[in-house]
């Protein structure tokens, strides 16, 4: 089998998709330090400095999955646009498949 074209648009919402969790990853962790650097200087200083990283560290759970998703679906509608020219060139890429046997079910 050889794989001679890829919808560009099924491609692009699922690098999105994926994208967007590994935002939603990316964003949790940078929650959790700016929450820590917010809650450490809090300790030291009264100033309004806290409340912003804490409000930094909310708005990236919901900043960083949106942005990576965006940057997913246009890479991935890019990426299956240029595969699909590339593969008009040289032929695609050659899939070796193997069908399982299905086991009967009563």
């Amino acid at each position: 089998m050889i794989l001679k074209r890829i919808g560009a648009l099924s491609c692009a919402k699922v690098s999105a998709i994926l994208y967007g969790v590994i935002g939603l990853i990316i964003g949790f962790f940078v929650s959790l330090f700016s929450l820590f650097i917010s809650a450490v200087g809090s300790t030291f200083s009264e100033s309004s400095g806290s409340w912003f990283g804490a409000l930094f560290g909310v708005g990236s759970i919901i900043f960083f999955p949106i942005f990576y998703a965006a940057l997913g679906f246009i890479g991935g509608l890019i990426m299956a646009g240029l595969y699909n020219l590339v593969a008009r060139m040289v032929g695609g890429i050659e899939l070796d498949l193997e069908q399982q046997p299905t086991i009967p079910r009563p």
